[in-house]
């Protein structure tokens, strides 16, 4: 990744961070994204849920309505990827 890109990276991250509750967070992705981007992204969260709780892919396909494709980088993500999922799952179940 070129310097000019990770410092427009660390500003979104930085931007994340400063926000304070669920209805900030709420509206800044609301102008960021477009509908179908936040629709993407709230489907892969809801699969990397299910997956971590043990579902199986034609459950998740069933019940999300996620393609096999998208199914199968989630998992591949919470396999191999940066650990942001394994972060992210354990603190949303307390």
């Amino acid at each position: 990744m070129q310097k000019e890109n990770q410092d427009h990276s660390a500003l979104l991250y930085e931007a994340v961070l400063a926000l304070r509750d669920q209805e900030e967070c709420r509206a800044f992705f609301q102008d960021l994204c477009t509908v179908a981007e936040l629709k993407a992204l709230s489907q892969r969260m809801e699969v990397a849920q299910l997956l971590d709780q043990g579902y199986i892919y034609n459950d998740i396909l069933q019940r999300t309505g996620a393609s096999s494709a998208t199914i199968s980088r989630v998992n591949r993500a919470l396999q191999y990827g940066a650990d942001g999922y394994k972060t992210v799952l354990p603190r949303l179940k307390k």
